[in-house]
């Protein structure tokens, strides 16, 4: 870290040590301090800068796409692009008024900070809009759907890896699905509904139709953009050859691996009996080799799969899969 950002920190750490105690302050006291602050400020620094080519991206997706072409959107973006066609009013003052009470309901249902990010977040994207001059890129409403929604939706997504929304209403669909017994998607999905059925009335039918297709595109960048492009899949063995598959992990493939102790249900003779399991991470393209593997050793092996949405530290990312 830069000598100057670290003296700083020390600095930082000694005060905050000194108004909690008049007792001298030693080194042993200062340096976990100034560890957690150097976490902090290397974390804000990359959400910031989620955040700020976030903002960027999803201004480019509106100007550079469809509001010049008069598209709209789903969400809290779609209601403000809709409000601008009907009104003579800029499109960055909607942006802010219609995501104010979805961010005030997020100070409450969420968290103070999660909300004055997001606040902060959307003034900077009304700013981009008002102020940024993007070129139009295309008038060709199948690109302006696709690519307007790929943009937009790479902007929300990397907000959202940022800690805070550029759009809204995925915040008032976290507490409806609190109250009612609805899913968030179902929330989502009956807000967007009601959106491009106005925009089919107020528009016309094929811009409606047009603006569920940028919706279906942003949708799946976020997804993209928040999961991640490159699945992980989470593979728990149940075997009575549990130490030859942890050898063959460990060994032959180079994964790591966890061993938890657990304990037979049933069984054969009708009576429980302890037994290993081991759990471990491959990509997705790994997962045939992982399977050849397996069989090699016990064909009768119980094996559960599930999708990993993420994940940090360990192996896996680090090298690949061993084997031959």
């Amino acid at each position: 870290m830069n000598p100057f950002l670290s003296k700083l920190l020390v600095d930082v750490a000694r005060k905050r040590l000194k108004s909690k105690s008049d007792a001298p302050v030693s080194k042993r006291q200062i340096v976990p301090l100034v560890r957690i602050f150097q976490v902090e400020l290397a974390h804000a620094i990359k959400e910031y800068i989620f955040i700020i080519i976030g903002v960027f991206s999803a201004g480019f997706g509106l100007k550079g796409f469809l509001l010049p072409n008069h598209f709209i959107d789903g969400g809290a973006t779609g209601i403000s692009l809709l409000l601008n066609h009907v009104t003579s009013l800029d499109l960055s003052i909607f942006l802010i008024l219609v995501n104010l009470p979805f961010l005030i309901l997020a100070s409450k249902t969420i968290s103070l900070k999660f909300a004055i990010k997001s606040i902060a977040a959307i003034a900077f994207l009304a700013f981009v809009v008002h102020f940024i001059d993007y070129p139009t890129i295309t008038d060709d409403k199948l690109l302006i759907s696709v690519f307007g929604g790929f943009f937009l939706g790479l902007g929300i997504g990397l907000s959202v890896r940022g800690g805070s929304v550029i759009d809204g209403t995925e915040v008032l669909a976290i507490y409806l699905s609190r109250k009612l017994s609805l899913t968030i998607g179902d929330v989502l999905l009956l807000i967007n509904i009601l959106i491009f059925s106005v925009g089919a009335y107020v528009l016309s039918i094929e811009t409606a139709l047009y603006a569920i297709l940028t919706y279906l595109a942003a949708a799946k960048t976020v997804d993209f953009v928040v999961d991640g492009v490159e699945e992980y899949v989470g593979v728990t063995i149940i075997s009575t050859h549990h130490e030859e598959l942890r050898v063959m992990l460990t060994e032959k493939l180079g994964r790591a691996c966890t061993i938890y102790a657990g304990k037979g249900g049933f069984g054969t003779t009708g009576k429980s009996y302890d037994k290993d399991i081991i759990y471990t991470v491959v990509t997705r393209l790994e997962l045939a080799k992982l399977q050849t593997e397996i069989d090699k050793i016990d064909r009768n092996a119980f094996i559960i799969m599930g999708v990993v949405k993420d994940l940090k530290g360990g192996m896996i990312k680090k090298k690949p899969l061993q084997g031959h």
